[in-house]
């Protein structure tokens, strides 16, 4: 019987498997990739990324996390009508891989137990615990008194739950936006220690991105239809050719990724009885997909939550959302300022 089973190992996950592991509680943390694992993202941490990293795990990013160009001094937005906003912060540029392994290491040096290339089935809350359904070669069970669901987008176990808990929570997020982005060694006309956002509705449904990672250019496009995506990709860098002098000399490799719809109101699910949500799949997710900092903050909070009141999961779930609500104005805040930018965004106004 564990007292925490902690599902994804990303940001959320390893930041609550270390803050409980390191308080004497027994958690396992499972992730259903084998690790390190990939995610298809940015790979910007912001200032308050460094900041909580710094708090939470009490030591600066580690130099085998990183990328170069190392710095990113912020982010270029341009807006539907091709005006730029520069937002000027410190920043590092780091591979996701690198940075979610070093984090699950450092929860697993806490005392967490970490498994990785099992996937969570379901659950079914009993009479004071949570039984999970696993599977790697097999399929198995453990037991805990709360299940923390970090497992991003996908949320997979969540709209499992959702059956049991009709009405209580959503079960899955109210759409998905699909991101698509190219890897390549070429030249371009921008200073790379910046992340460039476009809002420009001819170019993107949603929105689209370059940034360099390892001397390659990183070009993405989002979309709400997958079939638009060769479309958009398209007009994108013909955008890029004529704005910035791009040229592409050969593309290294490409990838699709999903993120959630996040709508006016940003609505989030904190959890029902003994299974907490953080993350993404919780519906913390800042603007331009930056749902680092978002994760290891709700992630932190509701293991502070489980922690407090473990005895009364109930009142733990309130505490939660108590705890979030800082976090929470705060992401709505950014999508307000991003909604004031392009017509495509304007409901988060």
């Amino acid at each position: 019987m564990y007292d925490v089973i902690v599902v994804g190992a990303g940001p959320a996950g390893c930041t609550a498997s270390k803050a409980l592991a390191e308080k004497g509680y027994e958690v396992l943390l499972v992730e259903k990739f084998k690790m390190p694992r990939y995610k298809s993202c940015s790979g910007v941490l912001i200032k308050k990324s460094m900041e909580l990293v710094k708090t939470y795990f009490g030591e600066e990013v580690p130099e085998s996390a990183m990328c170069t160009p190392t710095e990113n001094k912020g982010m270029i937005f341009t807006n539907d009508k091709g005006k730029e906003y520069r937002f000027e912060q410190e920043g590092l540029n780091v591979w996701r891989s690198h940075f979610d392994g070093w984090l699950a290491g450092k929860a697993k040096e806490s005392g967490a137990e970490v498994r990785d290339s099992v996937a969570a089935l379901s659950c079914v809350e009993k009479d004071g615990f949570v039984e999970v359904s696993l599977h790697d070669e097999n399929n198995y069970t453990e037991s805990a008194k709360y299940v923390l669901d970090c497992e991003g987008v996908v949320g997979s176990l969540k709209r499992q739950i959702a059956g049991q808990y009709a009405g209580k929570i959503t079960g899955e997020v109210p759409g998905y936006i699909t991101t698509f982005q190219t890897f390549n060694e070429g030249s371009i006309d921008l200073d790379p220690r910046y992340f460039y956002a476009y809002l420009q509705p001819e170019l993107s449904e949603y929105d689209a991105w370059f940034n360099v990672k390892d001397d390659l250019l990183v070009l993405g496009v989002s979309v709400k239809d997958m079939d638009k995506i060769g479309h958009y990709y398209g007009r994108f860098i013909a955008y890029m050719e004529e704005k910035h002098h791009l040229r592409i000399s050969r593309q290294t490799r490409s990838e699709k990724w999903l993120m959630p719809h996040i709508r006016q109101g940003c609505r989030v699910d904190y959890g029902v009885g003994r299974v907490l949500f953080a993350g993404e799949v919780a519906g913390f997710l800042n603007p331009m997909g930056e749902g680092i900092s978002a994760g290891m903050e709700s992630g932190y909070c509701a293991a502070c939550a489980i922690m407090a009141y473990f005895d009364n999961p109930q009142v733990a779930c309130e505490a939660y959302r108590q705890s979030t609500e800082n976090l929470k104005s705060y992401m709505q805040r950014q999508w307000s300022l991003v909604g004031g930018m392009a017509g495509t965004f304007r409901e988060m106004e």
